[in-house]
């Protein structure tokens, strides 16, 4: 409670009174008391005076005041502490509509007197919990403009610091409001704002900006790196930025195989080589990734007997079927007498080319 002690009195004659303080500020909730004395003629007309009523007042004219304990406003609120010379008025739990001017006012068995002009209380309030609207309140769209509101009832009137979650308490912006002119989403994030006067500081609660966007670059990754042997376990994974979260579509070849984020060739054969690609799309758009090529190598044991005396040849190698027949043609145009025979690894299956060219392509034909 502020004080302006600033003395005051007024009287007619031996009439008066006179407030200790003519101004005094409060704080909202608080108890305020507004001191005063009074005095008057000790006898009039050879008759002694005596006070017959003595109260404060706000509302009605210094001849017709309407008593603080009698106003609905202050029901419950008021007390009177008078002795024969001076009185205390007594208000409890201030409200803001209290801010206005008191008089005191005595009346005797011969006339009555007020005093005026009387106290004026000025009830102020350190700022209440601010609160955070944001604009537009439909779904918040990358590029979009959006606005961040503090508001809080204070007064005086409150200032505003604006603030996000995260980085390290460094204040974004002063005033009521947070502009982005065109978000991004990298502004997505937790926001609150403080309020603050002479009589104190309050933050809001906070409040998430979640930044819808279209997907980002898509990235395509194979697992493992490298030459990928047949009956090997083979990983495509396609992934993407996007809010909301994308869905994905691969294709193969430029025709759609499957709507997973990935593809798993637990076992993977030589007719899963291709070209592929991933697109990832939301309801905001949609984005390809580069396309990747996939080679399935044959682990084959080629054996070559040829018969040059009592010479015989053996041939090793890890090669695809492309180049098993490339061998193919070489042989069946030579003169050298030959039998091959191609056996892929882990498998019971075996294929046995004879010398004669024609059937060499034949076969080629039907396996490529």
């Amino acid at each position: 409670i502020i004080y302006l002690f600033v003395i005051f009195s007024e009287g007619q004659d031996d009439w008066g009174v006179t407030y200790t303080s003519t101004q005094i500020c409060a704080l909202r909730g608080s108890t305020v008391e507004m001191p005063c004395t009074y005095r008057y003629p000790s006898t009039m007309s050879h008759q002694t005076t005596e006070v017959v009523k003595r109260f404060w007042f706000t509302k009605g004219s210094n001849k017709a005041p309407v008593d603080l304990k009698t106003d609905s406003d202050y029901t419950g609120r008021v007390e009177y502490h008078c002795d024969e010379k001076s009185c205390i008025l007594s208000i409890s739990d201030l409200r803001e509509r209290d801010s206005v001017e008191y008089k005191f006012k005595f009346i005797t068995n011969h006339d009555g007197f007020t005093g005026s002009p009387g106290v004026t209380l000025s009830v102020t309030d350190g700022p209440k919990l601010p609160s955070v609207s944001v604009s537009p309140s439909a779904e918040i769209v990358e590029g979009s403009s959006v606005t961040l509101t503090c508001s809080s009832d204070a007064n005086p009137a409150a200032r505003y610091t604006w603030y996000k979650e995260n980085v390290h308490f460094k204040p974004l912006s002063e005033g009521p409001q947070l502009v982005f002119s065109s978000i991004r989403s990298s502004d997505s994030g937790q926001y609150y704002c403080t309020a603050e006067n002479e009589l104190g500081t309050k933050m809001s609660q906070y409040k998430f900006i979640d930044v819808k966007y279209a997907p980002k670059v898509v990235l395509l990754s194979l697992t493992p790196t490298g030459d990928i042997r047949e009956n090997s376990r083979v990983t495509l994974t396609c992934s993407s930025d996007a809010n909301p979260a994308a869905t994905y579509t691969w294709y193969k070849n430029g025709k759609p195989l499957n709507k997973n984020a990935q593809i798993v060739f637990s076992s993977i054969q030589s007719s899963d080589s291709g070209e592929y690609y991933c697109k990832a799309e939301n309801k905001l758009g949609r984005k390809t990734s580069r396309s990747i090529s996939i080679d399935v190598k044959c682990d084959t044991l080629l054996i070559i007997p040829a018969f040059f005396g009592s010479v015989c040849f053996t041939l090793t190698a890890a090669i695809s079927f492309k180049h098993i027949f490339r061998i193919f043609h070489v042989l069946a145009h030579s003169n050298v007498r030959y039998s091959l025979v191609v056996t892929p690894p882990h498998t019971q299956h075996t294929q046995t080319c004879c010398s004669n060219s024609s059937l060499v392509e034949e076969k080629e034909k039907k396996i490529i």
